[in-house]
């Protein structure tokens, strides 16, 4: 029988982000418990549905300072699926250099490591430990180039919207090439090769969200023929993700600076997926750029 709590564990390499993930779960409504013992957690959900059945969402942060976390997570999440709960996996992660300067910028020691000069092992050595969670994680997320409140946004926007019922949670992006690609961008589409409003002097200091810039940009086939062709190829792939067990979607759609082109073209593809019924978030990174 599937149970009806939706349970979210974020692991990771430490000195990832994992603190501010979990507050950024609390913030959207979870019920948030970090560093439980692994084996304490059947027990915890037990409690949830006899005691507390209005806990339906919980994340738990977990990482390697719990020290029977190694040794007893993959039996006891296996024996979790097989009485019907379903969770799902956050690892997040950042490359060597970007930890050990986080870790000097905060004077922290490692959990694992006994000195500062042991810190660049101690990272490695993690890595090694907990190479095996992270190749069965649903989602990982490179935190390297994000802010404490750029990972804060990223994961509430991801994760605010998911509904039970839902197979797959769609989020079309916006941006701007000029800001860098968006590191989470499962699809990345290249939408310049259309007319810029931006060389229209009423146009250039408005946004996609400005009904003038809409039809503007939408009173060109190109951008018509773009929108038909790939929602098409969309709602044609979308079943094989769902088949393949894929729970997030990312869809990036790129202008110049992501204030024009690619906010229209992001909104309008939403709209198209929602009207097939997909569950969808629209977000526009960098509509507020200068």
């Amino acid at each position: 029988m599937e149970r009806s709590v939706h349970i979210i564990v974020v692991s990771g390499l430490s000195g990832s982000g994992k603190s501010t993930a979990i507050k950024a779960f609390e913030d959207i409504g979870y019920f948030c418990i970090d560093n439980l013992p692994v084996p304490l957690l059947p027990h915890l959900l037990l409690l949830c549905e006899k005691d507390m059945p209005d806990i339906q969402k919980i994340a738990l942060g977990i990482d390697i300072r719990e020290r029977s976390f190694l040794k007893d997570y993959d039996k006891i999440f296996e024996s979790l699926e097989d009485h019907g709960y379903r969770f799902e996996i956050l690892f997040l992660e950042a490359p060597t250099d970007v930890l050990q300067r986080r870790y000097s910028q905060t004077r922290r020691l490692h959990p694992i490591a006994s000195s500062e000069p042991l810190l660049l092992h101690a990272i490695e050595d993690e890595k090694d430990k907990l190479k095996a969670l992270r190749a069965r994680a649903t989602k990982v997320i490179d935190t390297g180039a994000y802010s404490v409140h750029q990972l804060k946004a990223l994961v509430t926007r991801t994760y605010s919207g998911i509904r039970e019922i839902e197979r797959l949670s769609v989020q079309v992006l916006s941006f701007g090439f000029k800001h860098g690609l968006p590191f989470e961008a499962d699809l990345v589409m290249d939408v310049r090769f259309l007319p810029n409003p931006y060389f229209v002097e009423q146009l250039k200091e408005k946004d996609g969200s400005d009904a003038e810039v809409r039809e503007w940009v939408l009173q060109w086939a190109a951008a018509r023929d773009f929108l038909r062709d790939y929602s098409r190829l969309l709602l044609g792939i979308l079943p094989a993700y769902i088949a393949e067990g894929k729970r997030y979607l990312t869809i990036a759609i790129g202008c110049t600076g992501g204030k024009h082109r690619s906010v229209v073209l992001a909104t309008r593809l939403a709209g198209i997926l929602e009207e097939s019924s997909y569950f969808v978030n629209v977000f526009h990174r960098d509509i507020h750029m200068e």
